[in-house]
């Protein structure tokens, strides 16, 4: 008797007990409880202060593109440099981010022991550019002879300086060489204590916004004139790549819907931006994105080859051109520098480029 009055309770107990579970698996459905997988987070440098040309990233973040690829993306600018991103990846700090492929390329050459990879063209032609004043009597780079150029030692664009040079037959020995921080190289042009920067050509936007008259400046755009590089592009820290490949894939996915959006949309892009940095000038850096997405993003080999793609043979001859001012310890693997398989599809990234227009 007391062995059946036993059983009973147990079997009372277990139906108790299978309710219970029962009722938490509903509350949990009603109250949406069960637990959300981890995004992964990426996080992600730029190779200068945040400006308008950073949009698609801060748009990727607010449309919820990267977040549907279950990612969780921060974005940094740098303060020190263009040298400073490819620091941060070296140092694993950072996963990956954006840098100047020409600085990549020389820097890997010095430092074989750091792959980082160059992954995705943003900027298919560099912007690069000598910005000058028309009233100093400067129209052509042959000008520049006999006048006064200000330039940051660790200037992306005066790191081609003698290639420019080089190319369009001017005699360095005739320029005198300002070597000033960036901080005080737009009030000096403004000033008319030097004739001419290097810079990007969208520096243009800063210099009027400063109040220098537009058609007192002449841009010099370095790739009008024989320098024939491919400029930002986006990189990958090598820890990263090995152990999160899908995270790659997926971020550079997203980027290309928020490019494609940018270049459709740049008001809304800017938006976003600011959204992230509201001490951006909404009109200076919707201007700056403008002049980015007409002169460097959206070229011509873009239209016909998709976002991001870099030529093999146009690389090489990239390569060709910095060994006419820089000693490559090892020229015949600075092309190991790409690394084109995370790139999206070529199909998707031409379909991108088509409803950009």
């Amino acid at each position: 008797m007391v062995m059946v009055d036993l059983m009973r309770c147990t079997r009372s107990a277990a139906r108790v007990f299978v309710a219970a579970l029962a009722c938490l698996a509903f509350y949990s459905v009603l109250t949406d409880k069960t637990p959300a997988r981890a995004d992964t987070a990426i996080h992600f440098t730029l190779d200068r202060k945040i400006d308008g040309p950073a949009a698609p990233f801060f748009l990727a973040i607010d449309q919820g593109y990267f977040k549907a690829e279950g990612l969780d993306v921060t974005v940094d600018g740098v303060n020190n440099g263009p040298l400073e991103s490819v620091n941060r990846l070296t140092s694993g700090n950072y996963d990956m981010g954006v840098v100047d492929i020409n600085l990549l390329i020389k820097f890997r050459d010095a430092n074989p022991g750091t792959p980082i990879r160059a992954l995705f063209a943003i900027f298919d032609k560099p912007p690069y550019a000598i910005v000058a004043r028309k009233s100093h009597g400067i129209a052509a780079p042959k000008d520049l002879e006999g006048k006064k150029l200000g330039a940051p030692a660790a200037d992306s664009a005066f790191a081609q300086w003698a290639i420019f040079i080089k190319v369009n037959a001017i005699d360095g020995t005739k320029v005198t060489i300002e070597n000033v921080g960036p901080a005080v190289l737009e009030p000096m042009l403004a000033a008319g204590e030097v004739d001419a920067i290097t810079g990007f050509s969208f520096t243009y936007v800063d210099l009027k916004d400063r109040g220098v008259p537009p058609d007192d400046l002449r841009v010099l755009l370095m790739d009008d004139y024989g320098v024939n590089l491919y400029g930002d592009v986006i990189a990958v820290a090598p820890a990263f790549a090995v152990e999160k490949p899908e995270a790659v894939r997926a971020f550079l996915r997203a980027y290309v819907r928020a490019l494609r959006d940018t270049v459709r949309d740049p008001v809304r892009a800017i938006e976003a931006l600011i959204h992230h940095d509201d001490t951006a000038k909404k009109n200076v850096e919707l201007e700056r994105l403008r002049m980015a997405i007409h002169d460097n993003i959206l070229t011509p080999a873009v239209k016909a080859e998709g976002y991001g793609a870099i030529d093999p043979q146009r690389m090489a001859a990239a390569i060709d051109q910095l060994a006419l001012t820089y000693q490559f310890k090892a020229k015949d693997k600075a092309a190991e520098v790409l690394d084109p398989s995370f790139l999206p599809s070529a199909a998707e990234r031409s379909a991108s480029v088509a409803a950009s227009r």
